[in-house]
């Protein structure tokens, strides 16, 4: 079973996302949002930068792994995300949505360049 999104209202009343491991771990934990649309559009945001992240080793040299292993280590509470790289898939996913919304499909380009030629 693959992970998933559970959206929730924070003790400020604010909404928020967090993502779900297979084994109930929480692996991620959003920013406050103030309404369910920007949560959907954070939520698409991170399914869609998610697998093209790059990963930025910021420990010192010759830091070794702690011992502890993944399983046993306690579900964090601090949001991963920190809000500039929020607002940023933010904007990534609102231009995109416009994008795909703005211009048709290849194919119908396509079909419509083919009509005008004949």
């Amino acid at each position: 079973m693959a992970g998933k999104f559970e959206v929730f209202l924070d003790p400020q009343s604010k909404f928020r996302f967090r993502l779900v491991g297979a084994d109930g771990a929480v692996m991620a934990v959003s920013q406050a949002f103030n309404d369910k649309a920007s949560v959907v559009v954070g939520i698409a945001a991170v399914r869609e930068c998610a697998g093209t992240g790059l990963v930025t080793d910021l420990c010192p040299a010759g830091a070794q792994t702690p011992s502890v292993t993944v399983a046993a280590a306690a579900p964090a509470t601090e949001p991963i995300l920190d809000d500039r790289a929020v607002a940023r898939l933010h904007a990534i996913a609102t231009a995109k949505g416009l994008r795909r919304h703005a211009d048709p499909a290849h194919w119908d380009r396509r079909r419509s360049r083919a009509e005008l030629a004949n």
